[in-house]
């Protein structure tokens, strides 16, 4: 009996809860839908009526005239009202004009009634009101509204119905700019002492400028502004004009904003030094990925039975066959140009590469051609400290070069210059530098008749071009005995891809000529630390020039290089400072590099080094 009272009890309670919680839960949504629909626009609407002019005000009910309300409310007429009265307006076409102006207001009422059925009594009011209340509304007749009957009233459009029509434009900045213009003009005059005890115009301005740099945010684009932003800049406007206000002594203001424009200039100057510098310093670093590739590899290169070593094969020194050399100290930057030389060639059984480096970085490089050998072409590394071809006190004339650039003042940047004593069996060579990626096949080179010239070169003579550089960029022509000896406007080429003729370059001893040529510079100033200014001098009339397709210079710094141009290269050379494997890269010109890279290698993968 007790569990039938309990359960009976529970069924009842249950029913109270349900009748109370239904009707919340009806209520609830319903005004969800309502706020959801109508919020947004019913804020915009009192936004336009709190910000209207007294003349754009209109009262429905009465008339405002001299009269006051005196005056009795205008009738609004009903639908079944109005449709009488077109009908015998229509009708009745000569009637008196004395009666039109009265017929015509009626006539608009009717016929924004028919075009908008679904107006309330309200907005009809409002209507009639405001035509009546027009002093300079134009008026119309009924025999236009019988020769255009297909005309409708229009509704106002809602300010969210404006922006969006608005944003179906063109999209602009012209409001951003006012914007940052203000912002500035704010800035400028905070930082003037203002005269006399102004401290709450101060605060407003200070107020003011945080709300506009909020408004603005990171937009790009006046769409993007907020809504708010149109009335914080009437705010910051009318700021300005109070503190414009209080300055009286303009001369005070002119000296002031020169001091200012002056410290800005001296910082912009230090900030752009500093940023050159912080290049610079980023250039010479080994990144952290490459740095582990090398020290991974040189470890595995020690862990190898060194007695089966590769020997010495006889097409290191065939003359006939097609030789490549370059000189790095870059693993990853050897294999990029290594295979990409070879993938572009049609014959790569006939190439034979050179790689030259030194004792440091020797079995990283010598291990990651053991571990990704190349099966058509030949490749070799020599050391360059086990030779026998450069000066011995070499080392100590690099280091009295004028520049704190390792790389520059490396004997792997100077060795090119002794390119015939290394390779002594060969007649011809390219030179590569370690920057370059091979887009094309290059055998037709080895063909090229050098009419008794030493080097192959693309120039870098012709101004308005990316590649331009003068003489007197990297060469001192105020000393005597440089500007007697050359000619500074004499055409310069680049390095990168050279192609040498060591036959001719042995008959005329140029070695020797630029061991006196470097010594000269040594002892007084006479050019820029580096190999390309004396590779000018050493080679001064001995250059043949090559299309510009065989190397397109300027992919390592901002040069404006066509995408064109770079598509059409046999070689792209990344001079400068942003190199492809370095964070400080340019992104739209590393793809081209990229694609010769292993990714997919798993060392590159241990040592974090992705595309």
């Amino acid at each position: 009996m007790n569990q039938i009272r309990r359960w009976r009890r529970i069924l009842i309670l249950s029913l109270l809860l349900l009748s109370v919680v239904t009707p919340i839960v009806f209520l609830s949504n319903r005004i969800k839908s309502i706020t959801s629909v109508d919020r947004g626009e019913f804020i915009e609407e009192v936004s336009d009526i709190r910000y209207k002019t007294n003349d754009d005000l209109r009262l429905t009910a009465f008339e405002q005239d001299g009269e006051g309300f005196n005056k009795e409310p205008k009738r609004i007429l009903k639908d079944d009202e109005l449709n009488p009265v077109v009908r015998s307006s229509v009708s009745n076409k000569s009637h008196d004009g004395s009666q039109s102006s009265e017929r015509d207001k009626t006539l608009v009422l009717s016929e924004m009634s028919e075009g908008n059925s679904n107006k309330t009594k309200e907005e009809q009011a409002l209507v009639s009101q405001q035509t009546n209340s027009s002093d300079t509304a134009e008026k119309i007749s009924a025999k236009d509204i019988q020769a255009s009957p297909k005309t409708k009233f229009q509704r106002p459009l809602a300010k969210s119905e404006k922006n969006s029509r608005a944003q179906l434009g063109p999209a602009t900045d012209d409001r951003i700019k006012e914007i940052r213009d203000k912002i500035i003009q704010a800035k400028a005059y905070l930082n003037l002492a203002l005269p006399g005890n102004n401290s709450q115009i101060v605060k407003e301005l200070r107020v003011r400028t945080k709300e506009l740099e909020r408004a603005v945010g990171d937009a790009t684009k006046d769409k993007h502004l907020s809504k708010s932003s149109p009335q914080r800049l009437k705010a910051m406007e009318l700021a300005l004009y109070k503190v414009s206000r209080v300055f009286h002594n303009c001369p005070a203001i002119a000296t002031k904003l020169h001091a200012m424009t002056y410290k800005s200039e001296e910082q912009a100057r230090a900030q752009k030094k500093q940023a050159a510098h912080l290049m610079h310093l980023a250039a010479r670093t080994t990144p952290k990925g490459l740095h582990c590739l090398s020290m991974r590899l040189t470890t595995e290169y020690f862990t190898l039975d060194h007695e089966r070593a590769k020997p010495f094969q006889q097409s290191y020194i065939n003359p006939d066959l097609y030789h490549y050399v370059v000189f790095s100290d870059n693993v990853l930057a050897c294999a990029v140009v290594v295979n990409s030389t070879i993938s572009s060639s049609t014959d790569p059984g006939k190439i034979v590469f050179h790689v030259v480096t030194d004792s440091l970085n020797y079995p990283s490089i010598s291990m990651w051609f053991i571990l990704n050998p190349v099966s058509r072409a030949t490749i070799q590394i020599l050391n360059i400290d086990d030779m026998n071809v450069l000066p011995l006190d070499y080392a100590q004339l690099l280091m009295k070069q004028n520049s704190s650039d390792p790389r520059v003042i490396s004997a792997l940047n100077h060795a090119r210059f002794y390119l015939p004593d290394i390779f002594p069996g060969l007649n011809k060579i390219i030179l590569f530098d370690h920057d370059v990626a091979v887009q094309r096949d290059l055998s037709s080179l080895w063909s090229l008749n050098m009419n008794g010239k030493v080097i192959g070169a693309v120039e870098t003579c012709h101004e308005g071009e990316p590649s331009y550089i003068a003489m007197d960029t990297l060469i001192n022509f105020s000393d005597a005995w440089v500007a007697e000896k050359f000619d500074p406007k004499a055409c310069t080429w680049a390095f990168g891809m050279n192609l040498f003729d060591l036959k001719e370059w042995r008959r005329q001893n140029l070695t020797s000529v630029y061991l006196n040529y470097f010594n000269q510079g040594v002892k007084r100033h006479l050019w820029k630390a580096g190999s390309l200014p004396l590779g000018w001098l050493t080679f001064f009339g001995q250059a043949i020039p090559l299309e510009k397709r065989w190397n397109v210079v300027g992919l390592g710094h901002e040069s404006g290089v066509k995408a064109g141009d770079i598509e059409e290269a046999a070689v792209i050379h990344y001079d400068g400072i942003m190199k492809p494997w370095l964070d400080i890269r340019i992104d739209k010109y590393k793809r081209y590099w990229n694609i010769h890279v292993p990714y997919h290698h798993p060392y590159l993968q241990r040592c974090n080094i992705h595309d």
